[in-house]
């Protein structure tokens, strides 16, 4: 009745404490373990009774006992543990010191004992009928998502920096697997966040998405806005707003927040973007000059910076 490790991915450890008894202690541990998994949040699929069978037999008289005592399981003949659901039987364990012991005398044994589970169920549903929304506030939160193979390195970081600066800044502690399971536990709301920053790390811009991105370079002849974390696109200096802008910073500057829609995805991955809600260009901002070159490629590779690699000062061909 256990949720799939892939819907409930926690190590579950129950402990049942029976100091004194007159009966089963195991079938008491069922019904106990059952409405502590409920209470604690666990999303099992069905709540579990269990009861003790017990039989007397003497020649051809027979007599079969339901939760059988202590006295009645040592002078029996039988002790039948039946557990399950109001749907079936999920476990059954017999000591036997009877001989002949017939299918029949079994088929009523199992019968009487559904009977009495089904008894078992009400009284326990009255206590609590189904697992509760909410894991238990003493419970960390897990959350289990997958992400491709080759997207694990992105997510790690060089030596690890990407996910430790995670796990620094949402509280989360981050597992992955090699298969690409990734395991996220946290007390609080970090977990969600973590998951976010992962889940976009391994998102693939589409044209057509729109961003609220930052920018994070300028060039002459346009800006570099970050979408998402390493993933960065152009915004053309004719994009940036209604009208001619002859200088980007008269427009937009390092740290800007700016509304962009993804209209081109190259061959060579490179993004380019168009500004939703433009303002209108300054006035005072100056026309290009004719024939200007606005960057030098090799300054940026010099200068370790590889954003403007792929990208030249022309118009976009197409106009949005």
């Amino acid at each position: 009745m256990l949720p799939e490790e892939s819907e409930f991915p926690y190590t579950i450890r129950i402990v049942s404490e029976v100091t004194e008894s007159n009966g089963s202690s195991s079938m008491a541990s069922t019904c106990g373990s059952t409405l502590a998994l409920m209470d604690a949040g666990v999303p099992i699929k069905r709540p579990v009774s269990g009861i003790a069978m017990g039989l007397i037999k003497e020649g051809e008289r027979v007599a079969i006992l339901s939760d059988i005592q202590g006295l009645e399981d040592f002078l029996g003949d039988m002790d039948f543990k039946v557990c399950g659901t109001e749907k079936g039987i999920t476990a059954l364990q017999m000591d036997n010191k009877a001989k002949g012991l017939s299918v029949d005398i079994l088929a009523d044994a199992l019968a009487q004992a559904k009977k009495g589970r089904a008894f078992i169920l009400g009284k326990m549903s009255e206590a609590i009928a189904e697992p509760r929304e909410k894991l238990s506030e003493h419970a960390p939160r897990i959350i289990s998502i997958k992400v491709p193979v080759d997207k694990i390195r992105e997510i790690i970081g060089s030596g690890g920096k990407v996910i430790r600066g995670i796990q620094e800044d949402t509280g989360a502690t981050i597992e992955i697997q090699e298969d690409g399971t990734v395991y996220i536990a946290s007390k609080d709301t970090g977990g969600e966040e973590a998951k976010r920053r992962i889940e976009n790390i391994i998102k693939v811009p589409e044209v057509g998405e729109e961003y609220l991105g930052r920018v994070v370079a300028i060039q002459p002849f346009g800006a570099f806005i970050e979408l998402l974390p390493g993933k960065d696109g152009l915004l053309h200096i004719s994009r940036m707003a209604n009208g001619r802008v002859g200088k980007v910073e008269d427009v937009l500057n390092i740290g800007d927040e700016v509304t962009v829609k993804i209209i081109e995805i190259d061959s060579r991955d490179k993004i380019s973007l168009d500004r939703l809600n433009k303002p209108e260009a300054p006035a005072s901002s100056a026309p290009r000059e004719e024939g200007h070159r606005s960057h030098d490629k090799t300054d940026g590779r010099r200068n370790g910076n590889d954003r403007t690699a792929g990208y030249d000062d022309k118009r976009p061909r197409r106009r949005h």
